[in-house]
């Protein structure tokens, strides 16, 4: 399961409206690439569909898609948006991470984290 706060789902359909064309509404593709300090780092953008292979969340009228393979690592997750001028952004709260960076987006987990990424 993941879990998007209202601020956050509220943040996502405004940025979305940008990439919205006639008819279409964009999904949200959330997952994690091998990146940054901690070894894997988030990855957010809208696609115009869902792979049939996709784990999908609807919150509303946004629909959220997760390969099996970043679903694994994000199981759990909760995506926050905040304001604030300075750290706001989307914020990450992932009960697999088990060491973050300061940067707020990238993590490890206790499997990349044993392999040293």
């Amino acid at each position: 399961m993941i879990t998007l706060t209202d601020s956050a789902i509220q943040e996502l359909k405004r940025l979305r409206s940008k990439y919205e064309k006639e008819g279409s509404q964009p999904i949200l593709r959330l997952g994690v690439k091998p990146s940054g300090c901690s070894g894997l780092s988030y990855v957010m953008h809208f696609e115009s569909q869902a792979n049939p292979d996709d784990h999908t969340f609807d919150f509303g009228d946004l629909r959220v898609a997760v390969d099996p393979l970043s679903m694994t690592l994000l199981q759990g997750l909760t995506v926050d948006f905040s304001e604030d001028l300075l750290g706001g952004g989307f914020k990450f709260k992932n009960p697999n991470a088990v060491a973050t960076c300061g940067c707020g987006t990238s993590f490890a987990t206790a499997e990349t984290a044993a392999v040293g990424h």
